[in-house]
């Protein structure tokens, strides 16, 4: 069977079940033993809504067997522990996951936009991309960024709050969509008659996050530069044959020199220290 035959084949029984359907809710008249009665009315009508049906059926077919759609696979990150769960998006933005907080991502972001959907506190450094807005949905309120750092408390037992450590976020309220911009220094919460902007009054809240770490899965390119990021005065590097090689592991305070020897043994690496550079190799 060619495919003109297959694609006749799939109109005839597209036509045959949806008559089959308008028939039994009364929305043509029924056929008869010497023949269907229908008046032209009626009939153009049927014909009509065939047509669509066929249509779209046709245009879908057709489009699935010529070029499929890109699919974006959904993550999902669940931290369950009270420890912060530190992620790394394909972008390079990092998330600090504090306890019982999730996050949905795409495996690869939109072109012209990222979005994610978070459920809980996290901290946020969004790598900066202008034509590329960073998106986060929550129940509450949309966030959109365009490269800071910033804290956010969206868990269902207390009230929407948001901290800027630097940059500039916007923030929208979904039930009346009552936007705010929020600065380096500024906290937003979401009170009964909208937003209420103050100065951050708890510039801890953002080391909170990095008292006990842990990594899940992770590249260790990607773990070398979250700690990098937080010990400026001593760095950790690695040889680029082990930076795409993954890692679960957990740090509870310890200096950046204990966490490359704690990473060297649990990886079999060495560790050589060339002034304040800490260099992990085979």
């Amino acid at each position: 069977m060619n495919r003109t035959e297959r694609n006749r084949t799939k109109t005839d029984g597209a036509w045959n079940r949806l008559y089959q359907r308008l028939e039994e809710d009364r929305l043509v008249p029924a056929k008869e033993a010497g023949g269907l009665r229908m008046s032209p009315l009626w009939e153009w009508g049927a014909v009509a809504a065939v047509l669509l049906v066929v249509l779209a059926y046709a245009g879908i077919h057709y489009f699935s067997e010529v070029e499929s759609p890109v699919q974006y696979s959904l993550m999902v990150q669940q931290n369950k522990e009270a420890s912060t769960l530190v992620t790394t998006l394909e972008d390079g933005s990092i998330v600090y996951l504090g306890g019982e907080t999730s996050l949905q991502y795409p495996e690869h972001f939109l072109p012209e936009k990222r979005e994610v959907i978070l459920q809980g506190n996290a901290l946020f450094d969004v790598v900066g991309n202008r034509s590329r807005p960073f998106l986060i949905e929550t129940g509450l309120v949309r966030i959109e960024v365009l490269g800071t750092a910033f804290n956010v408390k969206s868990d269902e037992l207390r009230t929407f709050e948001l901290s800027v450590q630097r940059g500039r976020v916007k923030v929208t309220f979904k039930k009346n969509s009552q936007e705010v911009y929020v600065q380096a220094g500024e906290t937003v919460t979401l009170r009964k008659e909208g937003f209420h902007l103050s100065m951050n009054r708890d510039d801890a809240q953002f080391a909170h996050y990095l008292k006990h770490i842990r990594f899940k899965d992770e590249t260790l390119a990607n773990i070398l530069r979250v700690i990098n990021l937080h010990s400026p005065e001593v760095q950790l590097k690695t040889i680029p044959s082990l930076e795409r090689r993954k890692l679960t592991v957990a740090f509870s305070g310890e200096s950046p020199d204990a966490m490359a020897e704690l990473i060297g043994m649990a990886m079999n690496l060495k560790c050589t220290r060339e002034g304040n550079t800490f260099i992990l190799s085979e």
